[in-house]
């Protein structure tokens, strides 16, 4: 691994609703007041997120060698939507780029986005969400949450990692059949520049300073909030024990009709392998389904719950370490 020093310059630095465990944050139903009148919202539903995470403006210069470029965020509110400003440029070590398996360079984007103060859950299985390029959430630090590949395999085994056509959708991680060039973050770049997540944010989860507790790392586009990795065993109870939170999904016991299960040709960079390699279970996302009380977490790899900023309970999404490493569906409107 390239040894880099990440210089932080921090030029402003606010958290009047931080990530501090010792803060407390109400999640809106009591009458903590806080800047802008954020907490006196009248939601009509269940949540509210007013007040957590609403005042933070950074610009922290990044030299690691792939980036040497500023990262740049803000999250504010207008009383109604939760909004964040940001150039998508992390604000932490990341893996080198290019490289043999991803060409692309990181650059700036113009990440302009607004959440729901109030989210409400509208879908209760979920709706699927988060094609290949877009963004199904943001980190706090304005770069994507984009958990699934625009890589595909026909029935034939004829794969490619981009823009492909094929019934097959190739997973990112997970399996070393192929590889997309992502780093110790599970993450790698865009052909436009976009460095993007496609499960656990692991530097940036150092940056924020609790790798053993539940730490908020994001927001969801219907305005839910994302932890990573840890939660309470008690849902319910922010005195239980805290535990590594499981997704319930499994592989499924055999393949499904016509699934490929020789690589026979594949185009793009990065493949990893030559053409007459095994693609083994876990390659795709068809190999995974869904097993109801499996594991901690619901469908859409959430759950309802208390959690350090919500002590009266509200719905969040988690990054797992397991499948689907993040959700591929919301539950709330956007």
């Amino acid at each position: 691994m390239k040894k880099t020093t990440l210089l932080i310059t921090i030029i402003t630095l606010i958290f009047i609703s931080s990530c501090s465990k010792d803060e407390n944050i109400n999640n809106g139903n009591s009458n903590n007041e806080n800047s802008q009148g954020e907490n006196d919202i009248n939601c009509s539903g269940d949540y509210t997120t007013a007040g957590v995470l609403v005042n933070i403006n950074e610009e922290i210069y990044n030299n690691d060698e792939s980036v040497n470029n500023y990262s740049r965020y803000n999250w504010s509110s207008d009383g109604v939507d939760r909004i964040l400003n940001g150039n998508g440029i992390p604000n932490h070590e990341v893996g080198t780029f290019p490289n043999n398996h991803n060409p692309n360079t990181i650059s700036e984007q113009s990440v302009n986005k607004t959440f729901s103060l109030c989210p409400i859950i509208v879908y209760e299985n979920g709706l699927e969400a988060g094609s290949p390029g877009s963004a199904i959430a943001y980190a706090l630090n304005s770069v994507k949450f984009d958990p699934a590949t625009a890589g595909r395999c026909n029935d034939d085994g004829e794969c490619c990692l981009a823009q492909c056509q094929g019934n097959w959708n190739i997973e990112a991680l997970g399996h070393d059949t192929f590889n997309f060039g992502d780093d110790m973050n599970h993450a790698h770049v865009q052909p436009n520049g976009a460095y993007h997540y496609h499960g656990m944010p692991e530097l940036l989860m150092n940056f924020l300073g609790d790798n053993e507790g539940m730490t908020i790392v994001g927001w969801a586009s219907d305005g839910f909030p994302i932890y990573a990795r840890y939660g309470y065993s008690n849902a319910n109870d922010s005195t239980s024990e805290v535990l590594v939170l499981q997704p319930s999904y499994r592989l499924k016991s055999q393949p499904d009709n016509n699934r490929p299960a020789i690589l026979t040709a594949i185009a793009g960079p990065g493949g990893g392998n030559n053409p007459n390699t095994p693609i083994p279970m876990g390659a795709f996302t068809q190999d995974y389904e869904y097993v109801e009380g499996l594991g901690d977490l619901d469908q859409c790899n959430g759950r309802f719950g208390v959690t350090p900023e919500f002590p009266d309970g509200i719905y969040y999404y988690v990054v797992t370490d397991d499948f689907p490493f993040f959700t591929r569906c919301l539950k709330g409107d956007v």
